[in-house]
């Protein structure tokens, strides 16, 4: 037991570090290339901050275990507004700005609602609930659409709206100047996030299995927030420094990813059933979180207080240590 709880943690550390070095690496060539630093900031960083997500959900589906894919994809989307924003929120309040209320959170609360319907197959089609290769395709079209629609709405706007700015920002950071030695990092942030993939993932199934715990609790728990802490890191920096706009755009799409690109390639590659015990409330959660998002944004002069972010945390504990109890 101990010795497969030590690989898991091993596991995530190799994503999270893995995924660093991707970002890095890619940041860097792509500016080497001519890509334009916002374009750089709103997806290679932002595919950086789901690539342990994709990584883990990748080789869960190759593998078969699905319910790992499941708990994975759905608890990282629960974990990053209840534990993040929650967690940003109290360190300072989040003053929201620019495209996150117009786009960005209409569109994680569309892909959560079309996550959701597509998972509720016994009332739609009267079969069992499953996300299948055909709902993943339409997952991975929407995303292609939003990005491409996302790249040239913000290149238009780019000197109007203060998060697409600091977005650049972060991706300017994140450059270096030898293309050998970017083309290495982007190399070995690829093998750490396969190798640190397979770890955590045969290393949960096996804990699964010692505590006779459903492998989607255990997706949903410890390798969702594992997962998750790129984007707990990004945001609670942010947070910090006062760049509240990343701190809840980085949040949000990080959902929009792992719920579009992550959980449409893992269905296309292995359809994945829904679990019986406890998966539509899993589903219903996130929408539910999803929809508490934008109320909390527009009120209270368009802040998400200390208080809105302790309830945020109260709702994310409350709801996970449920899941934990009801198996």
């Amino acid at each position: 037991m101990l010795l497969n709880l030590l690989l898991l943690f091993v596991g995530l550390a190799l994503l999270l570090g893995g995924g660093d070095l991707l970002v890095r690496g890619a940041s860097a060539l792509a500016r080497g290339f001519g890509v334009p630093p916002l374009v750089i900031g709103l997806t290679v960083v932002a595919f950086g901050t789901s690539a342990p997500e994709l990584s883990v959900n990748l080789l869960a589906a190759f593998q078969g275990n699905t319910e790992i894919s499941f708990g994975n994809i759905i608890g990282s989307n629960i974990a990053n507004i209840g534990l993040i924003l929650g967690i940003s929120a109290i360190i300072r309040p989040l003053a929201i700005e620019g495209v996150i209320i117009t786009r960005e959170i209409p569109m994680m609360v569309l892909a959560s609602l079309l996550a959701l319907i597509a998972g509720v197959d016994t009332v739609l089609r009267n079969s069992a609930n499953i996300f299948d290769r055909s709902e993943g395709l339409v997952f991975l079209l929407i995303f292609c659409v939003f990005l491409f629609y996302t790249i040239g709405d913000v290149i238009r706007k780019r000197k109007e709206d203060p998060l697409l700015q600091q977005a650049e920002h972060l991706s300017e950071k994140k450059s270096f100047k030898k293309t050998f030695y970017n083309l290495l990092l982007f190399i070995a942030g690829l093998m750490f996030l396969v190798f640190g993939g397979k770890v955590a993932v045969d290393a949960a199934v096996a804990v699964a299995e010692l505590l006779n715990v459903p492998r989607e609790i255990i997706g949903l728990t410890i390798i969702a927030v594992g997962t998750s802490l790129p984007e707990l890191v990004t945001s609670g920096v942010a947070t910090w420094k006062g760049q509240t706009d990343i701190a809840i755009g980085n949040v949000v799409g990080s959902n929009i990813f792992n719920l579009l690109l992550v959980n449409g390639l893992s269905a296309t590659i292995q359809p994945i059933p829904i679990p019986l015990s406890g998966g539509i409330q899993d589903l219903l959660m996130m929408v539910f979180l999803s929809l508490l998002l934008l109320p909390l944004c527009i009120t209270d002069k368009k802040k998400i207080v200390r208080w809105e972010g302790a309830l945020l945390l109260l709702v994310y504990f409350l709801f996970s240590g449920w899941r934990i109890y009801a198996g």
